[in-house]
């Protein structure tokens, strides 16, 4: 019997997905110096409205959506390409980031027809929002262990219980939200539903978390007796942790997983390329060789995916080895403009670069799927556990 191996084909992108790159680079060249607000280079995590709506309008959200909703029936590599161009670009995409990557596509393959037509054309203009609700107080990782309960009544349910961590609840619309519909968290996977939450219902206190840099993007969000009509119930109640497993497979090995950081290497290069010593010409090299070879892994899995496989391991291989990539990537830079391969009078902005990247980068570890959690993923696709 062969034993388990990662598999990760050559795969390259077809011609159309690669023109409308081209596209998508004249429109940023155009947009991205009149949108005001939003910190550059943040990407995924810094919210534009105003650029949101312009992306709409070219059809450049829900690109793989049904035309009825407002969608352009692409394939999943045309949106590869999407999202490779926005964190490439470092544009402010984050206001429809989670709609457009996960919750978006939960509610095509689970939501009712009523929540389908009134939600997904708005988020396809740019003009609907969301956040995800899953972690809990006191639950770490274990997802499983939720309290927050939703109650059945007449017409709907009444949701009582606290979400934390829950970034960008403060300009979302909607939030969708792991619920315990039946049972007790000792039957962990049974009993959990998910539910599309109105964020201006009565019943809902959002309070804001500041992070260590003095920015406000996570939130505690407090239901009291939040009344969420049947409607809004996701699927069947009781198959919420499928959907969340589902909806966890959208977040790996996509450009995001390598590229979230990327304009610290760009600047880098800009700064050791003047007068580039051997020391320079080698790091630089490696962190280039290190992110190619994760744009390979990522396109060989978008590859898979097109073609209907489920390459589970190589997915989380990728989001593993691309999250050490990212954390190691501030300090080899700053270490490296410190050294004599730079002028001290051109690194003072970059070091400001390098330690805000080194104060994001240990989220990285969290997002999509703990490391840990991952590395079991791994261990058992290739027969190891």
């Amino acid at each position: 019997m062969t034993a388990p191996a990662l598999d990760f084909p050559p795969f390259r992108l077809p011609p159309d997905a690669e023109a409308l790159r081209t596209e998508i680079r004249a429109f940023l060249k155009e947009t991205l110096p009149t949108i005001k607000g939003g910190d550059r280079y943040k990407t995924w995590s810094s919210r534009s409205p105003e650029f949101s709506q312009k992306m709409g309008a070219r059809g450049w959200i829900g690109v793989t959506w049904p035309k009825k909703y407002g969608g352009g029936e692409k394939s999943f590599l045309h949106r590869y390409v999407i999202t490779e161009e926005l964190l490439a670009n470092g544009a402010p995409a984050g206001s429809h980031w989670v709609a457009d990557r996960q919750s978006g596509p939960n509610i095509l393959r689970f939501g009712t027809d009523e929540m389908k037509d009134s939600i997904l054309p708005r988020i396809v203009k740019g003009e609907c929002y969301f956040a995800i609700g899953m972690s809990e107080p006191d639950s770490g990782s274990d997802l499983a262990s939720v309290r927050t309960r939703a109650d059945k009544v007449d017409g709907g349910w009444l949701v009582n219980g606290t979400k934390i961590w829950t970034s960008g609840a403060h300009r979302a619309h909607y939030v969708i939200t792991l619920l315990r519909t039946s049972g007790t968290r000792e039957d962990k996977h049974r009993g959990l539903s998910q539910m599309v939450i109105d964020l201006a219902s009565p019943g809902i206190t959002i309070r804001p978390i500041i992070n260590l840099n003095g920015k406000h993007d996570w939130n505690e969000v407090v239901f009291r007796d939040c009344f969420v009509p049947d409607t809004m119930l996701l699927g069947n109640e009781g198959d919420g942790w499928m959907q969340v497993t589902s909806e966890l497979a959208y977040e790996r090995s996509g450009p995001e997983r390598f590229l979230t950081n990327v304009h610290v290497l760009k600047e880098l290069a800009k700064l050791v390329g003047r007068q580039p010593g051997r020391q320079a010409q080698e790091t630089v090299g490696k962190l280039v060789a290190r992110l190619w070879s994760l744009r390979q892994m990522s396109l060989s899995v978008a590859g898979m995916l097109e073609a209907g496989k489920s390459p589970v391991t190589e997915g989380a291989a990728t989001k593993d080895l691309g999250t050490h990539f990212q954390q190691d990537l501030p300090e080899i830079a700053r270490i490296l403009a410190e050294s004599d391969a730079a002028d001290a009078d051109d690194i003072a902005d970059f070091l400001d670069m390098c330690q805000m990247a080194t104060l994001e980068a240990p989220a990285y570890s969290i997002q999509g799927g703990t490391t840990q959690i991952l590395r079991g993923i791994i261990a058992r696709g290739l027969g190891l556990r």
